[in-house]
């Protein structure tokens, strides 16, 4: 928005500084004045015939005083600007770190040095909030690389398809159908699941009273026909679990969570615990299941997008597409709950979330 230009902040201060000698100046005149030359007489003779008089003073004391009037004004004006100056540098730092900022760098710092003043505060606050957004906005340029490269690969893979049933009329045509069925399906659930992703980071929703222990009911009696395919034993335990939040967001939360625990799992014979408490004002969400052992370093990065617990692709038709467990984080995150992953001593993961509870 534009602006009037203005006197700078630096010359007002310059100006308060000399208007407050001059001010200071005119009233230790106007104390000398009030407290001792009024009461000098002004006679001939002066005070016991031996001082000089009142007229002489005066005579005296007024161009000094004026002198002394515009000395400090000259000196407030100079000695104000220098301070005003110096007082005002850290500001300058700041103004161009901003600029620097508005220009696309994020990475340039103050980091200001000296001792903790608020100028020092409000460089603290700036690089902070520079930190965090040059963390987000890598988060999303890598986020937007890694969904532009899912999204090709389905994209590239229809492409092929039908360049080979172009030059290869004789081909079986139903085989082809199947294929770009395949593949279509697999971008198709790509995209709602960055569309729910996005959704859950907004966090826009409306907030209803949820049992979190009915969600999880659900979700396992969702995917127990899953579970049995593959030979695992789904346990589900716990009581009311009251939280406040989007049940539609929970129970894709929970069926994340619990799909993800029958997937990566053991061939044969793996289990799969999923148990809910409230205890101190918090709901309680454990999903634990036996499986292959996690580096403890790679426990981390299985909630950022496009990461897969166990390998880059899989084949099989719970492939998923690599953001599981980052929607589980968004969606907790939106709902002001935390979210705590650890690898179990003999293999699979622990996953612990935790939201506020209502009464």
């Amino acid at each position: 928005m534009p602006r009037r230009p203005g006197l700078s902040v630096r010359l007002k201060l310059t100006l308060s500084y000399a208007g407050f000698l001059a001010v200071a100046g005119a009233l230790l005149l106007a104390v000398v004045w009030a407290f001792l030359l009024r009461y000098v007489p002004d006679t001939s003779k002066g005070l016991l015939g031996i001082a000089p008089n009142r007229y002489l003073l005066v005579r005296t004391f007024a161009p000094a005083a004026a002198v002394a009037m515009v000395f400090l004004l000259l000196f407030g004006l100079v000695g104000g600007w220098i301070l005003a100056g110096r007082m005002l540098a850290p500001l300058t730092q700041i103004t161009d770190a901003a600029r620097t900022a508005g220009n696309g760098s994020l990475s340039h710092r103050i980091r200001m040095k000296g001792r903790q003043d608020e100028f020092r505060e409000l460089s603290d606050a700036f690089d902070s909030m520079l930190e965090q957004l040059e963390s987000h906005v890598v988060e999303q340029q890598r986020f937007a690389a890694n969904a532009s490269h899912e999204l090709r690969t389905p994209l590239a893979i229809s492409q092929t398809l039908l360049d080979v049933a172009r030059k290869d009329p004789t081909r079986d045509r139903g085989e082809l159908v199947e294929r770009l069925q395949t593949v279509n399906t697999r971008a198709i659930d790509l995209t709602e699941a960055l569309l729910l992703l996005s959704h859950s980071d907004r966090g826009n929703f409306v907030r209803e009273s949820v049992d979190l222990s009915l969600v999880v009911e659900e979700a396992a009696e969702t995917l127990l026909h899953l579970a049995e395919q593959r030979g695992i034993t789904l346990d589900v335990t716990g009581r009311a679990t009251p939280t406040r939040g989007s049940a539609e967001l929970l129970l894709r939360m929970v069926t994340n969570l619990v799909q993800n625990a029958i997937v990566h799992n053991l061939p044969a014979g793996g289990t799969v615990a999923v148990h809910t408490e409230a205890y101190g004002g918090t709901s309680v969400l454990r999903v634990e299941n036996t499986g292959h052992r996690l580096p403890p370093e790679r426990v981390p990065t299985l909630v950022e997008p496009f990461q897969r617990g166990t390998e880059r692709v899989r084949t099989d038709e719970h492939a998923g597409v690599g953001l599981g467990l980052a929607i589980v984080h968004s969606i907790v995150r939106a709902h002001d709950g935390t979210l705590e992953l650890a690898a179990r001593p003999a293999g699979g993961l622990l996953v612990t979330v935790r939201l506020p509870g209502t009464p």
